[in-house]
């Protein structure tokens, strides 16, 4: 069995020590493999946000890492903008050990909102092509499935997509859209993916390799 950073061998009690080895030795080539594909699964499931949310703090966002400026304001609510860097205006009257949380929750609220923008933007470029026009479009917090498409046309996304590379975020859009016309995942599914996209499977291998790493959130 091997695990991260460990080598075990089951043998029965009769086995000699020396075969055991051998065994081993025999096997070093596939073990070295075995414990170098751990390794780096283990790396993608990093998370990919920052500890405290503070100045200075890398945030990911479409794919890429921004640093967090901190500025005082006269506001009441802490207000977030975004212009090659994120620029978090923290009211006054909030004492410093409630920066990280508060200025998380803001960031939060600002990528949800920004999320329903550009996947809105998505709907309008690729649903007339095939004429998949959605009921209603939500931006939904969801801990397993990147979107859904109910059964009266409803498309859900996870916000968390917006830190992924927006090729990703289209994706996922293309491919619920692509369920309101075809509700399995046959070849003519994908082959209609494939007219939206077609490099689709480049786009769903990213999410399929660092999806546990952004399920993670902020």
């Amino acid at each position: 069995m091997v695990t991260p950073g460990k080598v075990e061998v089951v043998a029965p009690i009769k086995v000699a020590e020396h075969k055991i080895h051998q065994f081993v030795q025999d096997k070093q080539q596939w073990i070295i493999q075995a414990l170098a594909k751990i390794a780096a699964k283990s790396q993608l499931h990093n998370k990919l946000a920052p500890a405290v949310y503070g100045h200075g703090a890398e945030i990911p966002y479409q794919g890429a890492s921004y640093k967090l400026a901190v500025r005082p304001t006269k506001l009441k609510r802490i207000k977030i903008e975004f212009c090659q860097e994120f620029v978090a205006h923290v009211p006054d009257a909030l004492t410093i050990k409630d920066h990280s949380v508060e200025i998380k929750e803001a960031l939060i609220r600002w990528m949800k909102k920004e999320s329903k923008s550009q996947v809105e933007r998505l709907v309008k470029q690729h649903a007339e092509k095939k004429q998949l026009f959605p009921q209603t479009i939500k931006i939904k917090t969801q801990k397993s499935r990147w979107g859904s498409c109910g059964i009266h046309n409803d498309i859900n996304i996870n916000w968390l997509l917006i830190i992924a590379p927006p090729e990703v975020l289209e994706y996922v859009v293309v491919h619920e859209l692509c369920h309101i016309k075809v509700r399995n995942h046959s070849v003519h599914f994908w082959a209609l993916v494939a007219e939206h996209l077609p490099d689709y499977q480049n786009r769903r291998q990213w999410l399929k390799k660092h999806g546990s790493s952004l399920m993670m959130g902020l």
